[in-house]
């Protein structure tokens, strides 16, 4: 800082002690420069300026015989005494009413002008603090001085932050990369075999640090939960994240939990994403909770379609999408065990219908048309009842390999169950985004069924997925981890190849991609043939354009394979986790 800088601070500070009464240094210099006797004029300041008890100044030069410097005991006194005014402080802040706000007024004007002395600043900002409404003329102060503005409480930030978005953008920021930072933790984590991406419950998530902390910076504001949302819309459309989706449902179920009925009241989503997050909670859409999540949808007047973007957005959060895809596989299991279609199932339309909306999210926000996708018909009437002709394909020839030999069915029964997938299946994957979710996550059904036959036949079709949707990571994170479980079937040849060949190789342009298969190949290299780890090794590579994880991941991969002598552990069992993916048997009202 320049001296005419430090110069000016402290003619600022000097005016505003004067304001308040105090004798700071100015006034001590011009009496000592003025005086005939400096000792005398040092006495009458200390006299002045100390503690007026007279029983106490007995006691100071006993003091002074135990070696306690003044400058010690009068803090020790300036604390204890700034604690209990702190504490008559908040005790006043918590009552109600317009004389509660005239005592904090009266005191904040008088006290204001101490403010940049360090040991009396926590009595101003918690008078700042208990205040509802603070004049401009102190927020403006706060704002010009960045050690004030640090020093100030979240309460009054809010307030601040209202008109000043630079500085709640430069708040906010931090919190966001963190979460970003977390999530990709989970999923990247090459370690990581049980804390699965989907493994947490919504009530637990939200209880987050980042998310309990942007609750807590929003408190009831309208105004700053509108910047958050807008940041989040904004970041979510830059970056095709959709990890800012999920934290834009968390964020309102956080301020539900802690029931800030200012904003959950206007919050056109609240009732939506409330319902949708009891599903995703209890694992289960019945027929109540489909009737009241159709209801918003189709509750959306003209004039107010804007929500629909926000309501894609909750849609569009990875954990809804996981909860729609595996309600909708286990719907299908259903209507096979009765025999029906699924054009006659009301709930399972719903899903697909949420579904659809969700995944069209990114766009619907950057064109700013904010049209419900119409779900298309043939995904209902065609691709489904194909779906389910592959899934009765795969439950007869696993049925028919539990049987004993003498009552298998023949060899050429069986071929027939195990070719390739119907065309309408593979068809509608590399066209519509909504077939192509359900059909991963059927993949993912019998991935942890260990159903090694079924696996094969339909992993090599998600390659070409619409949108390439197969390759994103929520997905992939919990693929890998299911294929770790069946570690033994990577001995074969016939696997590596669907497995690799058909399906990973084809997406290794993916920085995501080689991730993920680094994590599968560090985990069930021992199994793998010779050639194939050799040419593995070869195409996982990483090139200059790769972040440093990557390279690391690689680096300690080849140092592990060249010096790993010892039989890897035996990767833990997913039997006890309660798993979306389960073949949970449907209710009777589905």
């Amino acid at each position: 800082m320049s001296g005419g800088r430090q110069r000016s601070m402290f003619t600022v500070h000097q005016n505003q002690q004067s304001e308040s009464g105090i004798h700071g240094q100015t006034y001590l210099l011009e009496t000592l420069t003025n005086c005939t006797d400096p000792l005398k004029a040092i006495e009458e300041f200390q006299v002045d300026n100390g503690i007026h008890l007279p029983s106490l100044r007995q006691m100071l030069p006993l003091l002074d015989l135990h070696g306690i410097r003044r400058l010690d005991f009068h803090n020790s006194i300036l604390e204890a005494l700034r604690d209990k005014l702190v504490a008559h402080i908040e005790e006043i802040g918590k009552k109600e009413g317009r004389d509660r706000d005239r005592k904090l007024k009266d005191m904040l004007a008088k006290s204001f002008p101490s403010v940049h002395i360090k040991q009396l600043r926590p009595i101003i900002m918690a008078i700042l603090k208990n205040i509802s409404h603070i004049d401009d003329k102190y927020l403006n102060v706060l704002v010009k001085d960045t050690e004030l503005y640090k020093d100030t409480d979240t309460e009054v930030k809010r307030q601040i932050w209202k008109d000043n978005q630079s500085l709640l953008v430069n708040e906010v920021s931090p919190l966001l990369t963190q979460y970003i930072r977390e999530k990709e933790n989970i999923l990247f984590d090459h370690n990581n075999l049980t804390n699965l991406f989907f493994t947490p419950s919504p009530k637990l998530r939200r209880q987050g640090e980042v998310v309990q902390k942007l609750a807590h910076m929003i408190g009831s504001s309208i105004k700053l939960y509108d910047m958050v949302l807008q940041f989040l819309r904004t970041l979510f459309l830059r970056t095709h994240n959709v990890h800012y989706c999920t934290l834009r449902a968390e964020l309102l179920m956080a301020l539900h939990d802690l029931e800030i009925q200012d904003i959950i009241s206007i919050d056109p989503c609240h009732k939506f994403t409330w319902c949708l997050d009891a599903c995703i909670r209890e694992r289960n859409v019945d027929v109540k909770r489909s009737r009241e999540l159709q209801g918003f949808l189709d509750s959306i007047k003209r004039g107010h379609e804007t929500v629909l973007g926000d309501l894609s957005m909750t849609l569009c959060d990875p954990y809804a999408i996981n909860f729609l895809a595996t309600s909708t596989i286990r719907i299908l299991h259903h209507l096979i065990n009765n025999e029906n279609l699924p054009r006659e199932n009301h709930v399972l339309v719903l899903l697909l219908r949420m579904l659809s909306l969700g995944l069209s999210a990114w766009v619907m926000i950057d064109t700013q048309d904010f049209k419900e996708p119409k779900l298309d018909s043939q995904v209902v009437t065609k691709f489904m009842p194909a779906l389910m002709s592959l899934m009765v394909d795969d439950q007869v020839r696993s049925l028919n390999t539990k049987m004993p030999l003498d009552e298998r069915e023949s060899a050429i029964t069986i071929i027939e169950h195990s070719g390739p997938v119907p065309d309408a299946v593979q068809a509608y994957i590399q066209e519509s985004s909504v077939a192509c979710t359900v059909a991963m996550y059927y993949t993912l059904h019998v991935a942890k069924a260990k159903d090694r036959l079924a696996l094969m036949r339909i992993l090599g079709s998600l390659a070409n997925c619409d949108h390439d949707r197969a390759f994103e990571d929520p997905f992939l994170h919990f693929l890998v981890a299911l294929l770790i479980q069946q570690v033994e079937e990577f001995a074969a040849e016939d696997f590596c190849t669907v497995i690799f060949d058909e399906f990973f190789c084809t997406g290794l342009s993916r920085e995501n991609v080689v991730r993920h298969v680094l994590k599968l190949v560090w985990h069930v290299y021992p199994k793998l043939p010779p050639s194939r780890l050799s040419t593995l090794t070869k195409v996982l590579q990483p090139s200059s354009t790769h972040d440093e994880a990557v390279h690391k991941l690689y680096t300690d991969f080849v140092e592990k394979i060249s010096t790993d002598t010892e039989p890897p552990p035996e990767p833990p069992s997913f039997d006890y986790l309660e798993s979306p993916l389960m073949s949970v048997p449907t209710p009777s009202h589905y």
